[in-house]
């Protein structure tokens, strides 16, 4: 059998094109009848379908990261470190109380922004910041009015661009960056919030340094969600980016669910990670540094 002729190997250009769109229709129409097969054959034999399946994974930057020493994959060590950690005593049955609060002068951007995180995190409470309310000062009120957690809206050219958040009363404080926020409101077709406490969800939070800021946010919410509000938050962890999204769910029957966002939708990217409370001249455990990105597949979380 003759091979085919290929269209580079005419010179006319009409012929030229034909010639390829025929080549073409041919490939698609042998493609649909080995789908088609493939279904029919799958169809008989499910367990063939779970074969190709389970060998056709294919490689992403996630799963071909480098490998890191500190990764967590349920050590007995990091289990006592943790059952001992500044975050331990919310575990136990401590109830978690949040204060949100801004940046000093703060624009009406960043006042939308806390009053989003307000209706995010169950117990949360607003605290308007003056401007001379210095951030030692926002510290021990909340100590003395016994919140778990602070969260601190900072803002760059009146456009909300990095939280702070400080665990209390011993820390640590984690520094991030914040990007593409969008407020409820101007997510289309979006669900109403009740005051349902929501379930959570972390993902890819894998390091010993992911295992502490998973651990962080987790402390925000409390320990027992309430399923009838159906409302589940969500951070998920991707190349060291943190997406966080809010979702209401509906069971549509016993294999398929349905999902209404809610908001508000922002990602974060950690910067730094502090032992105890902030202090400017604090012990860092964890500083990101444009040197450390030496590889496209090296992440820290």
């Amino acid at each position: 059998m003759a091979p085919a002729q290929r269209p580079s190997e005419l010179k006319n250009k009409q012929k030229r094109e034909d010639l390829y769109k025929k080549q073409k229709v041919e490939k698609q129409k042998q493609k649909s009848q080995k789908r088609k097969q493939l279904a029919k054959e799958e169809g008989k034999r499910p367990e063939l379908k779970q074969k190709r399946l389970e060998a056709n994974v294919p490689k992403t930057l996630e799963n071909t990261r480098e490998n890191d020493e500190t990764m967590v994959n349920n050590d007995d060590e990091v289990a006592l470190e943790t059952s001992m950690d500044e975050l331990s005593s919310y575990f136990t049955g401590k109830a978690s109380k949040v204060l949100v609060t801004s940046s000093k002068s703060p624009s009406p951007a960043c006042y939308d922004f806390c009053a989003e995180l307000v209706s995010m995190f169950p117990e949360a409470q607003f605290g308007k910041r003056g401007p001379k309310h210095e951030l030692r000062q926002v510290i021990d009120v909340a100590k003395e009015k016994e919140f778990t957690d602070v969260l601190i809206v900072n803002e760059d050219r009146k456009i909300p661009n990095a939280i702070t958040l400080i665990h209390l009363p011993n820390g640590p404080t984690a520094y991030f960056k914040l990007s593409s926020f969008v407020p409820s409101s101007k997510i289309a077709n979006h669900g109403r919030v009740t005051a349902h406490t929501p379930e959570i969800i972390l993902n890819n939070f894998n390091t010993r340094l992911g295992h502490t800021i998973g651990r962080m946010f987790q402390a925000l919410f409390p320990q027992v969600p309430e399923f009838q509000g159906r409302q589940v938050v969500t951070l998920h962890n991707q190349r060291d980016f943190i997406f966080v999204r809010r979702h209401r769910y509906v069971f549509r029957d016993t294999e398929k669910v349905g999902l209404q966002e809610l908001g508000p939708k922002f990602t974060l990217k950690l910067r730094w990670l502090q032992k105890g409370t902030y202090q400017r001249d604090g012990e860092y455990e964890w500083m990101f540094k444009p040197d450390m990105e030496t590889s496209r597949k090296r992440f820290f979380l």
